[in-house]
């Protein structure tokens, strides 16, 4: 079965390409641990994050943002001691500070879904790629998403992590045209 092909590197990749990557995300709860994840994953392979997501989870009390927002100086030092997790401490206090603009955002939008949804007008863009090479690192969309976001205080949320996030999430189809996945989603 024809994939992407970064998905072809370790049996870990391939399920979460298989299963996750790309498939239109509608939940708050998961919606907000990509954005966590993507967060950490700045400056480090994708894969080093799908090892520790099981970490994370247990770390971040399983992204819960309501929780996650009441974190003190001692929870802080607590995930910096952790080594299930990427230790830094900036992303970390950006987890914690997501958590609070997360809480903000629902309050104001009704939900963290409705929020996201509306960059790309509520349904996902299908790209249609031959090449990894043709993939961008951004779009106008992201552009406009990263702003908004870094106005309404969260952190770690710059174009290029933007549009990897609307990747995961399936807000963009960037499943290569001859990946079994780009037409299972939509595409073509």
């Amino acid at each position: 079965m024809p994939r992407c092909p970064w998905a072809e590197r370790t049996p870990l990749e391939r399920q979460y390409h298989d299963l996750e990557w790309g498939s239109p995300l509608h939940d708050d709860g998961r919606l907000f641990e990509f954005l966590i994840l993507e967060g950490a994953q700045a400056g480090l392979s994708w894969a080093t994050i799908l090892r520790k997501r099981e970490a994370y989870r247990a770390a971040f009390d399983q992204f819960d943002a309501e929780r996650m927002a009441r974190y003190d100086a001692a929870k802080t030092a607590a995930l910096l001691a952790d080594a299930g997790i990427v230790r830094n401490r900036l992303k970390i206090e950006a987890a914690i500070g997501n958590a609070r603009a997360y809480l903000a955002v629902r309050e104001q939008f009704g939900s963290f879904d409705a929020y996201l949804w509306r960059f790309v007008d509520g349904r996902p863009r299908h790209n249609a790629f031959q090449d990894m090479a043709e993939i961008p690192t951004r779009s106008p969309e992201s552009d406009t998403m990263s702003k908004d976001m870094k106005q309404r205080g969260f952190r770690f949320v710059g174009t290029t992590i933007g549009y990897a996030f609307m990747q995961a999430v399936g807000m963009v189809n960037d499943h290569l045209v001859d990946c079994f996945r780009w037409r299972e989603l939509g595409g073509g």
